[in-house]
């Protein structure tokens, strides 16, 4: 018996079954070739062929293509976003965001809830205003500086995103398209990349007159 082939196909099975850790293929043989199939023609999609674009002829840039594509794709998932709070007591994603974060995370200040979302300070007050009213979030004293207010989920905003969770998992789950299982873990990967790099940027609330110059002087990959 040729041992080195067994050792093989045991680190596949190790590979299979961290990877399936979500249960995105069955727990069986049946699941397994999937997953090895899924895996293989991923990797003949990723042998460093470029792929096409519209105007890639007329010298269209990749970064052009990137940036389109992440503008229509928020716009796609806003969409789905309106559709799910349709006739509830949501105005916008941002309201259900905010409060999907605050009972993820717990209390948090004002400023910390507003940099999480990545919103400027008074986009993110009038969503914060607005929640409060609704009765859905609630401020106090911060327990350790009482100088510092920090603001929490109430029962009724818990409950008021209960009734709409279903519909915004779904609206989730069709912004992800038909990726298969590696290509959400690789957009995952990539995205995050994108988010470590943007975000210190936006946190230094830079001028918008200067934002773009000040960034390109100190990123010498950035063309001009």
């Amino acid at each position: 018996m040729n041992y080195t082939i067994v050792k093989d196909i045991i680190k596949l099975l190790e590979e299979f079954d961290e990877e399936n850790k979500r249960n995105s293929y069955t727990s069986d043989v049946e699941g397994f070739k999937a997953w090895l199939c899924e895996k293989e023609s991923y990797k003949q999609k990723n042998t460093g062929e470029e792929p096409y674009w519209e105007g890639k002829e007329a010298g269209r840039s990749p970064e052009s293509v990137i940036s389109t594509s992440l503008v229509h794709l928020n716009r796609y998932a806003k969409s789905y976003s309106k559709s799910a709070i349709f006739e509830s007591g949501f105005a916008t994603q941002e309201d259900f965001i905010y409060l999907i974060n605050l009972k993820a995370f717990g209390a948090m200040t004002k400023m910390e809830l507003i940099k999480k979302n990545v919103h400027e300070k008074p986009v993110g007050m009038l969503i914060i205003n607005r929640l409060i009213k609704l009765g859905w979030i609630e401020q106090a004293d911060s327990e350790t500086d009482k100088r510092t207010k920090v603001i929490n989920i109430t029962n009724s905003g818990i409950i008021s995103l209960e009734n709409q969770m279903q519909k915004i998992r779904t609206a989730t789950n069709i912004v992800a398209g038909d990726l298969s299982y590696s290509e959400k873990m690789e957009l995952i990967r990539i995205l995050d990349k994108l988010e470590k790099f943007h975000n210190p940027i936006f946190s230094r609330n830079i001028e918008s007159k200067n934002l773009i110059d000040v960034v390109s002087k100190e990123y010498s990959f950035i063309k001009n």
